[in-house]
């Protein structure tokens, strides 16, 4: 089998994978993920694609993570994991997607604007 590649994104964090058979070890920056993603919370973000499609233990799985917080990278990498599944295996598709997996999640920050604290946070007013 070859290497599949695939993308993912959340918030600003990039994941980019490299999935190939093998014996399930996920590998996060040269970082074991248990390693990388400390709570157990973001351990099953990350291999939830993965036992939806009963596939935990069959494949190789070499990530880049850039960008963004830990929590958005681990949501980066369960998407780049089901678009990479979905490749492999188009059966994958509707069990994942029911899930929402198979969605970019949109929401952003919102940008800071001129003569505001904050996005929506204001400066105090003072009539007087």
């Amino acid at each position: 089998m070859e290497v599949i590649n695939a993308l993912g994104r959340r918030k600003t964090a990039v994941a980019r994978i490299y999935m190939k058979d093998g014996n399930g070890s996920i590998t996060v920056n040269g970082r074991d993920y248990k390693e990388y993603f400390p709570t157990g919370t973001l351990q099953y973000v990350v291999t939830q694609s993965l036992e939806i499609s009963d596939a935990l233990g069959k494949y190789d799985i070499k990530a880049n993570l850039d960008g963004g917080g830990i929590t958005g990278q681990a949501e980066a990498l369960r998407l780049a994991i089901s678009k990479a599944l979905c490749e492999l295996n188009p059966e994958n598709r509707p069990p994942l997607k029911a899930k929402g997996l198979m969605r970019r999640d949109p929401r952003m920050v919102e940008r800071k604007k001129p003569g505001q604290k904050k996005a929506r946070k204001k400066f105090q007013f003072s009539k007087r």
